[in-house]
């Protein structure tokens, strides 16, 4: 056999690609891992600590002081619900005893009256209130 019949044969027998070019022998079917550096290993191990970190700071966070922070602001707002509504019971019992007193004691002597019990309530819850906090 000739070296043309060689070339001949062995170009016939290699499949061509699309573009009319022979193929490229396949690649080896077990490439190796690309190996990690000690660098990368350290910053992964880095990464980890850090979102570690993180995790544990949220969940203390969520448990001591959100929820807490939750419950006080729903207790405050409930409080002054029932401070408020306290306050409007409060106006409607001192009305209908104005009117009662402004039939005894006249209009002056009732609202004198009633202003009088008003501010002696306020002074000694003051003073309760200032008692306790020493």
């Amino acid at each position: 056999m000739t070296m043309a019949e060689d070339t001949e044969s062995t170009s016939a027998a290699e499949p061509v690609g699309p573009a009319g070019s022979a193929s490229a022998p396949a690649p080896e079917s077990n490439p190796e891992p690309p190996r990690e550096s000690l660098v990368d290993a350290i910053a992964d191990l880095l990464q980890m600590f850090v979102d570690w970190i993180r995790s544990e700071a949220n969940d203390l966070v969520r448990d001591k002081l959100v929820l807490p922070m939750q419950q006080l602001g729903l207790t405050v707002a409930s409080a002054s619900a029932a401070g408020c509504l306290v306050v409007i019971g409060l106006c409607f019992i001192f009305v209908a005893i104005l009117l009662l007193l402004a039939q005894w004691l006249g209009w002056p002597g009732a609202l004198l009256l009633v202003g009088g019990l008003i501010l002696a309530g306020a002074g000694i819850f003051t003073y309760i209130k200032m008692r306790s906090m020493q």
